[in-house]
């Protein structure tokens, strides 16, 4: 007898190749029969109308300190992911040099925005060395499957101490012991290795990170630690920086390379259209193409929408943050911060302010966000209401800049009154990346290009300014159902949150429905698929809070034949595990 039946469901097996009509028999957590099944089953799902996928991989995800408190992986939870890789960006909590547990804290707050309190509180720091934390980790009981990358930052810290925070250049001694560090890591079933080299990171007091600008030498010892061994990818974010010339862009993509090759292991880059540097995509295509051509293992991330911020009051960022006559109200409940703007006096004093820098004055606001906020005028066109009915790809008619246009008043006016409005719950979406010429189209071709993993969801992190841990819902609804033009085919784009992304991570049990593999399902009922409306909750440890963005239109999510949600109401089943990748 099966364990589980989904009956007569379109099965898009992960493949690439089209759906087809078929049941799908799991015993034991695997997958053991699809076609036409007469055997009984103890549960039966029926699936008449549905789509059957295999159970998503989420290669991007910082879910490094979350993990330790949160059994669930949630807001991924209910969006069919069921791999998930975390340790992204060069920034995570282990190692752990011990007493400097504040460190990692103000690093992981300031790179990716989830409260230093909430950090403090729920990550409990039962480890030192990263084969620790990884037991930890394991200890745990988890609803998904994860893999841990080793990230660069704490390993660098660990071993030059103060030196990692100074950003002194790595000497030889420093680079073998780092090696030697990772190496144990990978040895114990690390996925992998990630580094970052973008000014938009900080550490909760506005400082760089620490390997922001480690040499060429340091990170091609680092990756010295693959030798011999298997397994393993390695991550890379930075900014190229085209638009500050050539030499600069070769120098960082001479490095990918030159990682690529010491390695031996599968690197990929974080692949955004930035602003400004509009075209620099298209550069980062072509030398990786021209990479793939020499026969180096590279690979680009993408994600699946614009790349920015939701604005409001109550969230990480908002317009008037800077200004002195907001700054007043700050500390004020949300909807009595919501009154006062709205107090005529209040508002005509705050309209003839200019922003004071938030960057660098002890917070983690990015230059770059920084430098934006401060130019309400200009990117008055980039910022969208949020509204019930949700709009990733909003026409320019329809930003901020248009209404204050349309009203004969200042964007900055417009943005007031929006966001002052009732209660002061409204929120505002600001794509930064990726929307350039203010479509998708741009996105689109990045999706399309053979070496592009779906990826980039930044699930756990950036917590009160994004949640995009709904990219895989999105890929679904937008670009296979519901976008005007340009749509993609279901059965590709259900290969790449596949099969790709667990081919490139070296998981060959799973991202395919087919006898033998791991059953990691999902039912998905497609004319009911929505991706939610972002809410701001507080159910972090410490009170903190984060955009929850739920979906609907999953009947069930199985993680190893076990169901871990099914329509939206996680189950008490706690199947998932650590990946520990070997050979």
């Amino acid at each position: 007898m099966l364990d589980l039946l989904i009956r007569g469901g379109t099965v898009v097996d992960g493949t690439g190749e089209a759906p087809r009509t078929a049941d799908v028999g799991v015993k034991d957590g695997l997958i053991v029969e699809v076609g036409t099944i007469t055997q009984p089953a103890k549960e039966t799902v029926d699936a008449n109308g549905a789509w059957v996928t295999p159970g998503f991989v989420d290669l991007h995800t910082h879910y490094d300190g979350q993990a330790s408190w949160d059994e669930l992986f949630s807001p991924s939870i209910f969006h069919g992911v069921t791999t998930l890789m975390m340790g992204n960006c060069g920034v995570g909590f282990a190692p752990l040099q011990p007493g400097h547990q504040d460190d990692l804290i103000k690093l992981m707050e300031g790179v990716e925005d989830i409260p230093g309190a909430t950090l403090a509180e729920g990550v409990k720091f039962r480890w030192e060395t990263f084969p620790q934390y990884m037991d930890a980790l394991a200890a745990m009981p988890h609803s998904l499957d994860f893999l841990v990358q080793v990230p660069h930052d704490p390993v660098r810290m660990l071993v030059m101490k103060e030196r990692a925070l100074a950003k002194e250049t790595a000497t030889p001694d420093d680079i073998s012991a780092m090696r030697a560090v990772l190496k144990e890591a990978l040895v114990a079933g690390a996925a992998g290795f990630s580094t970052g080299r973008t000014d938009n990171h900080r550490t909760a007091e506005g400082k760089d990170t620490p390997a922001a600008e480690a040499s060429t030498a340091e990170l091609v010892g680092l990756a010295g630690a693959f030798e011999g061994l298997g397994h393993g990818v390695v991550q890379v974010v930075s900014d190229f920086d085209l638009f500050r010339g050539p030499e600069r862009f070769d120098g960082e993509f001479d490095l990918v390379e030159q990682l690529a090759v010491a390695s031996g292991r599968p690197v990929s880059v974080s692949w955004l259209q930035r602003d400004p540097g509009g075209e620099q995509w298209k550069a980062i295509g072509a030398r990786i193409e021209a990479g793939v051509a020499k026969g180096l293992p590279l690979y680009l991330q993408t994600a699946a929408r614009g790349i920015g911020v939701i604005i409001g009051l109550d969230a990480s960022f908002h317009p008037f943050m800077g200004f002195p006559s907001f700054k007043e109200i700050a500390h004020l409940p949300l909807a009595e911060r919501a009154a006062a703007l709205r107090e005529p006096a209040r508002k005509a004093r705050l309209l003839t302010e200019k922003s004071e820098p938030i960057a660098g004055d002890g917070t983690a606001v990015p230059p770059l966000v920084d430098l934006l906020l401060s130019r309400i005028g200009m990117i008055s066109a980039r910022m969208f209401p949020l509204g019930a009915t949700l709009n990733y790809e909003p026409a320019v008619t329809e930003s901020f800049f248009m209404r204050a246009k349309q009203q004969g008043v200042t964007p900055l006016e417009v943005l007031v009154d929006f966001l002052a409005e009732g209660d002061g719950s409204n929120l505002i979406y600001f794509p930064i990346f990726n929307y350039n010429e203010g479509t998708l189209e741009t996105v689109r071709t990045m999706l399309s290009h053979p070496r592009a993993l779906q990826s980039l969801s930044d699930a756990g992190a950036h917590v009160g300014t994004v949640c995009d841990a709904s990219f895989t819902t999105f890929m679904l609804t937008h670009w296979v159902r519901d976008r005007a033009t340009g749509r993609m085919p279901l059965e590709r784009v259900i290969e790449m949150m596949t099969r790709r992304n667990a081919r490139y991570l070296g998981l060959n049990d799973r991202g395919v429905i087919a006898p033998g593999l791991r059953a990691d399902l999902n039912v998905i009922d497609p004319k009911r698929l929505s991706v939610g409306v972002p809410k701001l909750v507080r159910d972090l440890p410490a009170g903190g809070k984060r955009f929850v963005q739920k979906a609907v239109g999953y009947v069930g999510t199985w993680v190893a034949g076990v169901a871990v949600q099914r329509g939206g109401d996680v189950t008490s089943a706690r199947p998932g595990h650590l990946v520990r990748m070997k050979g």
